[in-house]
């Protein structure tokens, strides 16, 4: 068991990094170096570690007994005046979740052609891997600021409707809370909305492996 928590908090730090990188890379990839320019185009832990998204938060998680493990690392910088196109921030806001996506997707895979093949330990660390990443990418997803799902949803609806004015808004009104304020909200509110959550990422989880 101990193990097990081990195994599944490296999971989550590793998979927080990858979703900062990918961050990264797509504002580089779209003409702002800013992320390159201050090292954080780079897996190693010490440059993306955030004390408490990635450390205090998951242990808190832990000894409470939540019934989900999520975190985030340190955010990479980028200046979205620098970006190139219409959809840049909306880009680079998703590329996050869209690599957490994309780790699920490939484990998920790997767990339905090769099932036979593995052993039970192999299988219970892949199924680690899909559920972690699951569970970090619908999170993000959330249309709340500070996170991803803000950005993705205010480029998707635009500033030229009454729908998008209104929730572009909104978004700017929740961010002037800051980004610890502002998330220490959507915790509490995924917390007392945790089993419907759990659904959702169970159900997407279910639906990926096939079991």
């Amino acid at each position: 068991m101990q193990t097990d928590i081990i195994f599944g908090l490296i999971i989550l730090i590793f998979s927080v990094i990858l979703h900062e990188v990918a961050h990264g890379y797509m504002a580089n990839y779209l003409g702002d170096p800013t992320a390159r320019l201050q090292g954080r185009l780079t897996l190693n832990p010490l440059s993306h570690i955030d004390p408490i998204g990635t450390i205090l938060l998951p242990g808190i998680l832990l000894i409470t007994g939540s019934p989900f493990l999520i975190g985030y690392a340190k955010p990479v910088p980028y200046n979205p005046y620098n970006l190139k196109g219409k959809w840049g921030e909306t880009l680079v806001a998703a590329a996050g979740p869209g690599t957490n996506i994309l780790l699920a997707v490939i484990f998920a895979l790997l767990i339905r052609f090769g099932g036979v093949a593995m052993t039970t330990a192999m299988l219970s660390a892949f199924e680690t891997i899909v559920y972690i990443n699951l569970l970090l990418a619908l999170f993000n997803l959330i249309p709340i600021p500070p996170l991803d799902g803000s950005k993705v949803l205010s480029g998707l609806l635009g500033d030229n409707t009454a729908v998008g004015r209104t929730y572009n808004s909104f978004r700017s009104s929740f961010e002037r809370l800051g980004v610890l304020s502002g998330t220490l909200i959507i915790l509490i509110l995924l917390y007392i909305l945790s089993p419907y959550f759990s659904f959702v990422v169970q159900w997407v989880f279910t639906l990926l492996v096939g079991q």
